[in-house]
């Protein structure tokens, strides 16, 4: 599984020009999965995702968890974060996970980061057509994949 991470003072998703999720201060994840992942790798990235020490305390170093600042977070599933672009220019998509195995997955990945948040996770619909929209706070991006667990 793959995530993209942005801080961000606000983010929004929309399908059909209706919000579908919106947040104020917290995390834009933008999410892709793989054929063998497993509900480990869904695990391990929830909690890395709520204890990443990426906002800034009073001090203003980041030393401070979204849980600690009580952030939402938003979801949004892009299996393009899986493009293969070694040939050619036009990208390859053949290791993101089909839909009948990424849709669980993505489902079961928004319920763990519910838990782990202890409140409600917004989210977009996966595999629609979705405009995203987000100020980047900082701007803080990180890229997380659970097979490098870096």
């Amino acid at each position: 599984m793959r995530a993209v991470i942005q801080r961000v003072s606000e983010a929004s998703v929309s399908i059909d020009g209706r919000v579908r999720g919106a947040i104020r201060t917290g995390l834009l994840v933008l999410a892709a999965f793989e054929e063998n992942d497993s509900h480990e790798d869904l695990e391990w990235l929830s909690g890395k995702i709520v204890r990443l020490r990426i906002f800034s305390d009073v001090q203003g170093l980041m030393n401070c968890s979204i849980q600690e600042v009580r952030g939402d977070i938003l979801v949004v599933s892009q299996f393009t974060l899986y493009a293969s672009t070694r040939k050619g220019n036009r990208p390859a998509f053949t290791r993101a996970a089909a839909p009948e195995t990424a849709i669980p997955l993505y489902h079961h990945f928004i319920n763990r980061l519910t838990d782990d948040l202890g409140k409600p996770v917004q989210s977009g619909e996966f595999g629609a057509d979705m405009r995203v929209t987000l100020v980047n706070d900082g701007p803080v991006t990180i890229l997380m994949d659970t097979k490098e667990r870096e």
